[in-house]
């Protein structure tokens, strides 16, 4: 009895120890996971897909509930990861996922579940937060003594600041429907937030473009988040179709309609330009170069770009009145279910894997 009491005991105290050490190295990034599941829950809905729509939804509270809470545990007990992690050029940019998830998880409440309150506090709190990461990582960037080279320390992943900037202003024009006594300024903070994603967006894919062109580039260097360079311009897309949409509600808006039709649509077309790119640098990567596909939680940021691109083409043909577009959304659905299911296979994957090796060295000790 004593020698099982020791043994249980000993496996307590390594499941304890691992899952410490899971939350001390959770990286940044990983609410991507929160963004790709409920952008291709909300596509599935539009489409009349209940039967995955909703399973994904309710997964997805699943997810966030429990990497807020690592999240939580990692900045209480691990202080000093947490903030090593925000003032790296590399992994920084990655906390940007938590504001983009966000206001992801409160879009799909509205859209999929049509919970309009707990929507409208995950829309507060993510302009806290979008407001903290963003002068904390920033000012951190342009304040520290060391720092990298721009071929070393920049990557897509920089984009999801732009993703969560129009994340924010995604889910308040969801908003408006509950709040019409507030439609002034939500659409007028929708709009700042819309426009100062796009400036980020220039800034940013211009240094990108740049490393692409003018550094050399290995396999390595091309990690899923460069799918962002087109994520971003999608969601860039939504956001403009959604303002266009509105723009009737409020008087102020009616002047800025021909300007968001054609930035809407320039946003649409940028995206549209780099799935072709993006297509082809995969293949040079996988195929030619032979770079081996293993899980990594950076996948997620490849997974929202398609279903984002899937549900920004479908708002856009709805806005514009362009029915045609509508067949584009109608294909992409598919790709962005199929990476989702590959994305989660290799998660479930790599926390079986997880598992064997904590009890292989339970066995071994």
């Amino acid at each position: 009895v004593m020698n099982t009491a020791a043994v249980m005991l000993q496996q307590s105290a390594t499941t304890t120890a691992r899952l410490k050490r899971s939350v001390e190295t959770l990286h940044p990034a990983y609410f991507a996971m929160v963004m790709a599941t409920g952008v291709v829950a909300i596509a599935a809905n539009w489409f009349g897909i209940r039967w995955i729509a909703v399973p994904l939804g309710l997964l997805n509270v699943v997810f966030f509930a429990v990497l807020a809470v690592m999240t939580v545990a990692r900045v209480l007990f691990y202080p000093s990861a947490f903030w090593r992690d925000l003032t790296d050029h590399t992994r920084g940019v990655g906390f940007f996922t938590i504001v983009a998830g966000t206001g992801v998880l409160g879009t799909e409440l509205i859209l999929i579940f049509g919970h309009y309150k707990p929507a409208a506090v995950l829309w507060f709190a993510s302009i806290v937060l979008w407001v903290g990461f963003t002068y904390a990582i920033f000012t951190s960037f342009t304040i520290k003594e060391q720092k990298p080279t721009l071929a070393d320390g920049i990557n897509g992943g920089w984009l999801i600041a732009v993703v969560a900037t129009q994340a924010v202003a995604n889910l308040g024009t969801w908003l408006l429907p509950e709040f019409t006594g507030y439609a002034d300024p939500i659409l007028f903070f929708s709009l700042a937030l819309w426009l100062c994603g796009g400036m980020l967006y220039i800034w940013m894919i211009s240094l990108i473009f740049y490393r692409y062109t003018f550094f050399r580039f290995l396999p390595s260097d091309l990690m899923p988040p460069y799918w962002i360079n087109m994520g971003a311009m999608a969601i860039s897309t939504l956001v403009g179709a959604n303002l266009v949409k509105h723009a009737g509600m409020v008087p102020f808006m009616e002047g800025f309609v021909p300007f968001l039709k054609g930035f809407t649509v320039l946003f649409w077309a940028t995206a549209t330009w780099w799935i072709p790119m993006l297509l082809i640098l995969a293949l040079w990567r996988h195929v030619y170069k032979k770079f081996k596909f293993v899980y990594d939680p950076l996948y997620w940021g490849a997974v929202f770009p398609l279903g984002m691109y899937t549900v920004a083409t479908l708002r856009l043909s709805e806005a514009m009145r362009l029915p045609f577009l509508s067949a584009i959304s109608g294909v992409f659905i598919y790709f962005a279910v199929t990476a989702w299911l590959l994305t989660f296979v290799g998660l479930v994957g790599s926390l079986a894997a997880f598992v064997r090796r904590g009890t292989a060295r339970e066995r071994v000790a």
